[in-house]
């Protein structure tokens, strides 16, 4: 059974002042990057730099140690824990860049002809796309855990505790 798509605010509580600054500055670092090769280069060449996962370090850095320390404050050990939630994370970036990549193709067939059409075609594209990419890996998910358990085997071998 797949889980639903949903929204909780509740993780913001788990990060500190700090860690936020760090993700604005490097969001920030990466857009000054961005434009400086686009003045340089044009915005052709600029462009794919956009793409370029400014936070995504960080963001997998945080969430992994936010694991671990989730789990240090319950006496277990929390390494493999805020490795898989930073693989989980990572996944996700990359369901999302399949999402921007058919942004960005639907936008640049369309903008010559009407630039609120490629919008909001390149945002329908962007929704379709990162929808049915979450849609397949939960299926995907899904039926081997199905296999494995058909097997007898659990369907994430464990060898050491989360």
């Amino acid at each position: 059974m797949t889980s639903p798509i949903r929204v909780s605010l509740s993780s913001l509580r788990e990060g500190r002042w700090y860690e936020y600054v760090i993700r604005f500055a490097l969001g920030g670092a990466a857009t000054v990057f961005t434009g400086l090769i686009s003045s340089r280069y044009g915005a052709s060449i600029g462009g794919l730099f956009l793409a370029l996962p400014a936070i995504f370090c960080a963001s997998a850095t945080l969430i992994e140690k936010h694991e671990i320390r989730r789990k240090r404050e319950a006496a277990l050990p929390g390494e493999r824990r805020g490795q898989m939630a930073a693989a989980l994370d990572s996944a996700g970036a990359v369901l999302g860049s399949a999402g921007m990549f058919a942004f960005a193709a639907v936008f640049w067939f369309l903008v010559e002809r009407t630039v609120a059409g490629a919008f909001v075609g390149a945002s329908l594209a962007w929704l379709a796309v990162s929808v049915a990419a979450w849609y397949v890996r939960s299926k995907t998910r899904s039926s081997r855990r199905t296999a494995a358990r058909e097997k007898g085997r659990p369907a994430l071998p464990r060898s050491r505790p989360l």
